[in-house]
């Protein structure tokens, strides 16, 4: 059989899709990795051959998370790796790019300024917004520099800056809202340093005043200079006469009463940096015979009512004694649901003691303020994240009589921080486990493997079969942790089925009682009609043990787990903890135990891999980071209510699947492997093995060929290649890894597809289905094997695909 076509394809793709001029590869490749200058690469190239250098490098760019795009000077595409066709799918030139930007003259001009630039030799950065696949707008950090060469090119590299533009667009936003807040509070607010020379002034001070801030500022005015007269100060004699009663003159000749109240922020040696003053017109607050500070309230009603922020006020009960509209609309209650009753039923549980604690310290004195960020359920099924500013009340006499609390939402901030944050995690996370995935399941399909080799020849009546059998329990044991750190990094492979969460927990709770043993109660209750969901059902039954074994170890002296469903219908979007919920339809698992709970500085991490408040040696903190992960990547949510001594609530939120078909319970993984083992997995053909590693190489051959299979075996694309070329078999199937040095499963198969179009193909990975696909076009010659696999799901694998 000839192969020059499959060769010729071979230097067309690399002519056409990279360079045909290997050196410049090189060098381009180098400079664009940041390996070095352009003669790092030729003098590797010189020891180790240019060819091999070139396809070392374009793998590296292939395969890293750099976004990378070389061009012409006059815009045409070179070559773009995989990273950049991810964040610009529909470019195929520069002027494709230019297309999917969103729509403005600003951004069209910016990218113009890009084009410029590469063409003059210069670099050069811009911000662009793109429009994505569904019309949401994603913006797109895009950087340009020249490359040194003949002829010359220019390199471009992209970066996904769409989470931090949010979390920079939020922040705008309250900064803003908060200034205006400032500005045009019905209040005068100013700010002078050591010297008395004004700093800042707000709207309102200034309209008082009839003169603009900017004029004071830039005058060097003080406020000193408008105070024509001063009253008694509130503070005793032997203090500096910060706060009292003022008559201030506007630039006009009108003179109006004020009360002044102040405080000064200082440096370590106790001098004045600057004030934080306050003027409120045309008030006069005495303090005389039987006045009190609830009367000088009443005079302020205004301002305490009207504004912009939530304020409350508390008894030394804890109970709430008033609070003001902004505080109910937060919330979205009525005054009756909170007037005279304790504040404490308004936060979660993991908050209170807390809370309790800070505001304890500010009542005794200890503390002049606290601030504390608690979370709040407010109306709607909505979880808000609260900054709570706290302050003392007195009294005429200096006695404390109640605190007043300030309340500023920070869901929308905190939920975006949160999020970027779990996303950098799940980031580092998931490149960890992929390259755990690949090298070390290389390692446990060989141990596996030659586990059942041994298996084949050592019977349950051999002295060697219990050793055997340990070896392959604990590599699988070993399996299942890889698992469970894609889950949490989302890059598992799930099989999805529609399936009824009342009957999946009926089949469950048979071994759910044998784990809870017989201190534990166990309660299962299923609200009738619940909707179907589309889950991986083995995947559903880990998240529910996962908690279910949590539960029980909470409870060494036993109590209660409770299982319960219901049906959901969220009509608007949601705040729940730092998720936001999309309106639909959702079947919701509620799972709580009587335990011990879990205190607030450990709840924040409970999803995070490898962390446990459990014993050493009790775990290995991947439970709830898998139930996590396998939620999320089914397109739930997963939330935990808890407080120590109060036990533990896991709400578990599942989109309900509206046109389900009928439900067909899924046959588990232990019946599947049984009725494999069952089966008659002989067979016959030639199958050709292509796998870097020897050792996989070497177990799976002996597999095969024991199973009555001629097997021909490469150690990389390349010698496939050559395997085919010179062997005059006809090839039934080929079994190939995808990662591999050199040229990689995709472009060996792609090659040998333009040949032989319709044989049979098995790729093998380390990674998930979904990871490895690439772009190759599905179709029923093309299936896949996850790695690590035993002998019978290879050979399973196998004789089920060439039979089709």
């Amino acid at each position: 059989m000839a192969w020059g076509g499959v060769a010729a394809g071979f230097a067309i793709a690399a002519a056409l899709g990279l360079l045909a001029n290997m050196a410049l590869l090189a060098g381009v490749l180098a400079v664009a990795m940041g390996l070095g200058v352009v003669g790092l690469a030729w003098s590797i190239g010189r020891r180790h051959g240019l060819d091999q250098v070139a396809r070392l490098l374009m793998e590296a760019a292939e395969t890293g998370p750099d976004a990378c795009l070389i061009t012409t000077v006059d815009g045409r595409f070179v070559y773009a790796n995989a990273a950049f066709l991810r964040l610009f799918p529909a470019a195929a030139c520069l002027d494709a790019m230019g297309a999917i930007l969103d729509d403005g003259e600003r951004w069209a001009e910016g990218f113009r300024r890009l084009r410029a630039a590469a063409a003059a030799g210069v670099s050069g950065t811009a911000d662009l917004p793109v429009k994505g696949q569904d019309g949401a707008v994603e913006w797109r950090q895009v950087s340009v520099r020249p490359l040194a060469g003949q002829p010359p090119h220019a390199i471009w590299h992209a970066s996904d800056i769409t989470a931090r533009r949010e979390m920079d667009s939020v922040r705008q936003r309250e900064e803003e809202a908060l200034a205006d807040f400032l500005d045009n509070l019905p209040a005068g607010f100013f700010s002078v340093d050591a010297e008395g020379r004004i700093l800042h002034a707000n709207a309102t001070l200034a309209a008082w005043l009839g003169l603009p801030a900017a004029r004071m500022r830039a005058e060097g005015m003080a406020f000193a200079d408008f105070v024509v007269a001063s009253g008694a100060a509130l503070r005793n004699d032997e203090e500096p006469a910060m706060d009292g009663e003022v008559m201030l003159e506007a630039a006009d000749g009108t003179a109006f009463p004020a009360l002044l109240l102040q405080s000064m922020r200082t440096d370590e040696a106790g001098a004045m940096l600057y004030s934080r003053s306050l003027v409120l017109r045309d008030v006069a607050w005495k303090v005389g015979e039987g006045d009190s500070v609830a009367i000088a309230l009443s005079r302020l009603y205004w301002l305490f009512d009207e504004a912009p922020v939530g304020i409350v006020l508390l008894d030394l009960h804890g109970n709430v004694t008033d609070c003001n509209r902004a505080f109910l609309k937060l919330l979205g209650i009525h005054r009756e649901a909170v007037a005279g009753r304790p504040l404490a039923e308004r936060m979660s549980k993991e908050d209170r003691s807390d809370l309790s604690v800070q505001l304890s310290k500010v009542v005794m004195g200890t503390s002049r303020a606290a601030h504390v960020e608690v979370r709040m359920p407010a109306a709607g099924g909505r979880e808000l994240t609260v900054s709570l500013y706290a302050s003392r009340m007195e009294d005429n006499l200096g006695e404390v009589s109640g605190l007043v609390l300030h309340f500023i939402d920070t869901t929308e901030q905190k939920t975006l921080e949160v999020q970027f944050t779990q996303a950098q995690k799940i980031h580092a996370v998931g490149q960890l486990a992929g390259g755990i995935a690949h090298d070390f399941n290389n390692m446990l399909t060989a141990i596996i493997g030659f586990s059942d080799l041994l298996l084949a020849r050592h019977g349950p009546e051999d002295p060697s079969f219990a050793d055997i059998m340990q070896i392959k329990h604990n590599a699988n044991r070993a399996t299942n942790l890889v698992r469970q750190l894609l889950a949490f990094s989302r890059k598992q492979t799930l099989k999805p089925v529609d399936i009824d969460i009342g009957h999946a927990l009926a089949d469950l709770s048979h071994m759910l009682r044998r784990l809870m043993g017989e201190t534990i109660e166990l309660s299962i209750e299923s609200a009738p009609d619940l909707g179907m969901v589309r889950v991986d059902p083995v995947q559903f039954d880990q998240v529910i043990i996962n908690l279910a074994v949590n539960s029980r170890d909470a409870m060494p002296r036993g109590g209660t787990l409770a299982i319960h469903t219901s049906s959901i219908q969220i009509d608007e979007p949601i705040n729940r903890g730092h998720e936001m919920m999309p309106a639909g339809s959702y079947v919701l698992i509620k799972v709580s135990d009587t335990g011990a709970g879990i205190p607030k500085e450990s709840i924040g991490h409970i999803f995070e891999p490898f962390f446990s408040t459990k014993e050493k040696g009790s775990g290995t903190g991947l439970g709830l980071s898998t139930v996590y992960g396998i939620v999320r990547q089914t397109g739930g949510f997963i939330f935990v209510d808890s407080a120590p001594g109060e036990g533990t609530v896991f709400d578990i939120y599942l989109p309900e699947i509206v046109d389900a078909a009928a439900w067909r319970p899924a046959p588990s993984e232990t019946a599947a492997e049984r009725e494999m083992a069952d089966v008659d997995l002989t067979g016959g053909g030639t199958v050709l093995l292509v796998e870097d590693e020897e050792a996989v190489r070497m177990f799976g051959a002996r597999a095969l060929r024991n199973k009555g299979y001629k097997v021909l075996e490469a150690d990389s694309g390349e010698g496939a290649l050559d395997v085919i070329n010179s062997s005059g078999e006809s090839i039934d199937l080929i079994i190939s890894d995808v990662v591999m040095p050199g040229m990689d499963g995709h472009t060996f198969v792609r090659l040998v597809r333009q040949e032989l179009p319709e044989v049979k193909v098995i790729l093998v990975s380390g990674y998930a289905e979904e990871t490895v696909a690439g772009d190759i076009q599905r179709d029923p010659t093309l299936h896949f094997l996850p790695k690590p696999y035993s002998l019978q799901q290879l050979a399973g694998k196998a004789k089920d695909v060439l039979t089709k």
